[in-house]
């Protein structure tokens, strides 16, 4: 006798994921992962909001503080501006970059490596695409929410009077856009935790010599060159001519180049996604 042929159940094949308009403009099944990651949140909410008193304790000290001895200082286009005025756009740049790059490379690596989240995503409709563009979206958001504090904080203390100031909310979601997407390109390739003082490494020096604290003219030219190739430093320069409202053509570059960095980190991490979770 011949045995009953059994059918096989269906085995369910995830696309890889290519850069497309639905991968740049979003997917709606993406926003599932940004509700989960609210629901994970919403008894640790006091862990997003501590990053948002690092500069602003930064602005408060050495702002108003260091502030008062150094007086005013050559801002964009030449013309002499508050001290405060000219560090608190850069430490509000600062403050997009290191909230997109705390969710998009600590967080995001636990869950990738250790918590194996993403696996568990892919055993529902959610795609490799989706998976990318929740969680970069969950890291804008977080960039976001710094954002607003400190430019709330900006109005309060009136620093920045600048209409072109209510632009600065755009443009640093585009710098967390920039360093989210490249931190989660550099995760991808992260083999343990050690590996993170690699980032730090970058990091650190880019928000103490991207004329975060003062201005070009105290580097030597040749240093001077290297500055202005740096990533925070196009999110400082786009950020401090809108705040004193001096926009010049400069700021083209600058949008120019935080979107190309954005779409080439997306562009790996998409690459690399494939390779991690669909082998």
């Amino acid at each position: 006798m011949t045995e009953p042929v059994r059918a096989t159940p269906p085995v369910r094949v995830t696309p890889p994921l290519r850069i497309t308009p639905t991968l740049m403009f979003g997917s709606r099944r993406a926003f599932r992962l940004i509700e989960r990651n609210l629901y994970v949140y919403k008894h640790g909410w006091m862990v997003i909001v501590s990053g948002f008193f690092e500069p602003l304790f930064y602005l408060l000290s050495i702002g108003f503080g260091l502030g008062a001895l150094v007086g005013n200082v050559p801002g964009p286009g030449g013309k002499d501006i508050p001290y405060q005025l000219f560090i608190a756009p850069a430490l509000l740049a600062s403050s997009s970059m290191n909230g997109a790059i705390t969710e998009a490379t600590l967080n995001f690596f636990f869950k990738l490596k250790y918590q194996k989240t993403f696996d568990s995503i892919l055993s529902t409709p959610l795609s490799v695409a989706d998976i990318a563009l929740g969680e970069l979206g969950w890291a804008l958001i977080r960039g976001a929410l710094y954002t607003l504090g400190f430019l709330g904080v900006m109005v309060i203390l009136s620093i920045g009077v600048s209409p072109w100031l209510l632009l600065t909310l755009p443009a640093a979601l585009l710098i967390s856009f920039a360093f989210g997407a490249v931190g989660m390109a550099a995760t991808s390739f992260m083999r343990t935790w050690q590996d993170f003082d690699l980032i730090q490494l970058v990091v650190l020096p880019m928000f103490l010599f991207s004329g975060t604290f003062y201005p070009l003219d105290a580097y030597p030219d040749a240093v001077r060159i290297v500055v202005q190739l740096t990533p925070l430093y196009q999110g400082v320069d786009l950020l401090r001519s809108l705040a004193v409202g001096v926009v010049g053509p400069s700021a083209i570059f600058h949008v120019a180049y935080l979107a190309i960095m954005g779409v080439a980190g997306l562009f790996v991490v998409s690459r690399r996604l494939d390779r991690l979770l669909l082998k």
